[in-house]
């Protein structure tokens, strides 16, 4: 029984080894993605979501598709939304295998935007995510992302506005054993964005930018090309 679990142990960190040595930090990959919102009508209730598809390389070789929503509440007379949602997830492996894993996610968010001065809208996200990984077990993770955006031509971010817009999002893990005596890091990773965006509508925004993603072994960098729209 002792050599059993040894054998597994030494192998899971075998196959861990192997999973950050064939990922090249210096190939950028790209994130093509699509965010929406809208409300029911007058009321506080609405929904949103994104669909994601993340490539380790420009294009073809699948990081993660993601696919996201969730049922909306902006209580009046307070500048806050609270999401419940769900996420499905599925992660390719780096390069020219095409292994697949799925996840299934429950996420509960709150966003609270306000601003400073006349041209700086910062917004605070705080997101819990209860998480079903494929060969792991049961997985929580806590996120804060803190979002900035400053219009350049307008006072506002309304129609035509060029904007600068920057985030960093912190992750951390909850249990940090996942299964099998395998177990990950308290600090699970942390994304830096900066990009150039512009108004098409009031209600319709494009971004193209650059994200840093740090984890405890891999440092990469994506490019980002995003599609805002409430509706």
């Amino acid at each position: 029984m002792k050599k059993s679990l040894l054998s597994a142990v030494l192998f899971s960190l075998f196959m861990s080894f192997s999973v950050h040595a064939q990922i090249d930090e210096e190939q950028t990959g790209a994130w093509y993605m699509y965010f929406w919102n809208t409300n029911f009508g007058e009321s506080e209730w609405g929904l949103q979501g994104d669909i994601q598809y993340r490539n380790w390389d420009l294009g073809g070789d699948l990081e993660q598709l993601l696919i996201r929503g969730g049922l909306t509440y902006s209580p009046k007379n307070a500048d806050v939304k609270f999401t419940l949602g769900y996420g499905n997830i599925t992660s390719g492996e780096f390069g020219e295998g095409n292994n697949t894993a799925g996840e299934s996610r429950i996420y509960q968010e709150t966003l609270l935007p306000h601003k400073l001065s006349d041209r700086f809208y910062l917004t605070h996200r705080f997101r819990y995510e209860q998480r079903w990984v494929e060969d792991q077990d049961f997985r929580t993770r806590y996120r804060y992302n803190l979002f900035l955006n400053i219009p350049l031509n307008q006072p506002n971010l309304n129609k035509d506005a060029i904007y600068l817009a920057l985030y960093n999002e912190l992750f951390i893990n909850g249990e940090r054993e996942i299964g099998n005596g395998r177990s990950v890091e308290l600090f699970d990773r942390n994304r830096f964005y900066s990009a150039l965006g512009y108004a098409l509508k009031d209600n319709l925004k494009v971004q193209a930018g650059y994200m840093k993603q740090t984890t405890d072994a891999v440092s990469k960098g994506q490019i980002q090309l995003s599609l805002h729209h409430t509706f």
